[in-house]
């Protein structure tokens, strides 16, 4: 068993790791290092209650002080690998620190993809990936004032969400002709867009953005129909893009994302990634995926945590996502891409609906809108990868667990 424990990156995936390496006795060293000012906490509720100021920063840590203090895991913040010495087993840090290791653990997640446009650095842009942003947003958000809100996913329209129920005006801008389009649907984008518009939010959708405006702040945005939107601040969020920068320079194999095995293994037996940085396989869709989402961050930890440990832990999953907006809950369940067909169970007038995607004859994917049960239930039938009867699994009369018997 490995004595010494290096792990690049401190966010969700890293805080797993660290407790579940403890959960499985690990006595050795662990040195975790970050470079943000916070030890590991949860990125969703960024876009969400910690946004509209319903949680304190302290409330995010996966752990407390305490628990590093605890158990002698050694905290580097403010600090990020900047070299991977693979002969040598030593990482070299910005700050001039050097830490040798046993088994190196890539945890080195994401950035947000920015926006090639003049006046991107304007003040009152912002982009949302971490506590720093938020806090930077949140002092915009006073009632009366216009928020631009560029890209319709899953942050740009919580962060639209929140900022209606606050009492700002809103209007959010996509390039698609339909929001959320990369990952549901049109049944449950069209579903969304009314909400939002019902909600007070203007969609320009089928429109890019040509500039930021404004002289030391951004006082508008340009369309790139030639519309001018004033703006008292912006929000961005248009995607992320893996950081493998610190693996491909030390030769380790990446291809949009760190290639790794399902044990989370890189080609190197000493060095393990997890994550939103990762490229894996999934045996259920039989291709290798890159997921953000912390589901897949956390699977990958405890998958990672058990193999340095001797536990022979092979990693796939179903993978899922959720998303909070106004009172609906949008849960995820598989992928959608590629389907043929799909299925609605219950009615989206009520609120509580599914939208069930077919390949071939079997489920691949849900999108259950306050409708948890059929959201539990599909997991199981995408994992089967069993053919089903499509009027059954359209009735409701009928649980979706009962097409596995």
């Amino acid at each position: 068993m490995s004595k010494k424990i290096v792990i690049a990156g401190a966010g969700h995936a890293a805080g797993q790791l660290v407790v579940s390496l403890k959960q499985h006795g690990f006595p050795g060293d662990i040195v975790l290092v970050g470079e943000e000012a916070y030890l590991p906490y949860q990125r969703p509720p960024l876009s969400k209650k910690f946004l509209a100021g319903e949680l304190s920063a302290e409330r995010l840590h996966i752990k407390p002080q305490n628990f590093y203090d605890d158990t002698r895991i050694h905290a580097h913040l403010e600090t990020r690998v900047s070299e991977i010495n693979r002969s040598a087993k030593t990482v070299a840090t910005d700050s001039g620190e050097t830490f040798a290791y046993d088994t190196l653990i890539l945890a080195t997640g994401s950035r947000v993809r920015r926006l090639p446009v003049e006046g991107d650095n304007l003040k009152g842009v912002h982009y949302l990936r971490n506590i720093a942003d938020v806090e930077g947003i949140r002092g915009e958000l006073q009632k009366g004032k216009h928020a631009v809100i560029v890209g319709a996913g899953y942050i740009g329209l919580e962060v639209a969400a929140v900022t209606r129920q606050l009492g700002l005006e809103v209007t959010l801008v996509e390039m698609e002709d339909r929001v959320m389009s990369r990952v549901v649907s049109p049944e449950t984008s069209d579903f969304y867009q009314i909400e939002h518009r019902n909600q007070g939010v203007k969609l320009r959708l089928s429109t890019g953005v040509k500039a930021f405006h404004g002289e030391s702040r951004v006082e508008a945005i340009e369309t790139t129909d030639g519309e001018l939107i004033p703006a008292d601040f912006v929000v961005v969020g248009v995607g992320i893009i893996p950081n493998t920068e610190l693996a491909s320079a030390a030769g380790i194999e990446t291809n949009d994302g760190i290639v790794v095995d399902d044990r989370c293994q890189t080609a190197d037996p000493n060095i393990y990634a997890v994550g939103d940085c990762t490229l894996h396989p999934n045996s259920i869709y039989g291709r290798h995926l890159r997921l953000e989402s912390v589901h897949n961050a956390v699977e990958q930890a405890k998958t990672a945590a058990s193999n340095i440990c001797g536990i022979e832990t092979h990693y796939s999953q179903v993978p899922w996502f959720w998303s909070d907006q106004y009172d609906l809950k949008l849960q995820i369940a598989g992928l959608s891409a590629g389907y043929d067909d799909v299925v609605i169970r219950g009615n989206p007038v009520d609120r509580s609906f599914a939208c069930l995607y077919l390949k071939d004859g079997r489920l691949i994917a849900t999108d259950a809108v306050n409708s948890a049960r059929e959201f539990v239930q599909s997991k199981a039938l995408i994992a089967a990868k069993v053919r089903v009867n499509r009027d059954k699994l359209a009735s409701d009369d009928l649980q979706i667990k009962e097409l596995l018997l």
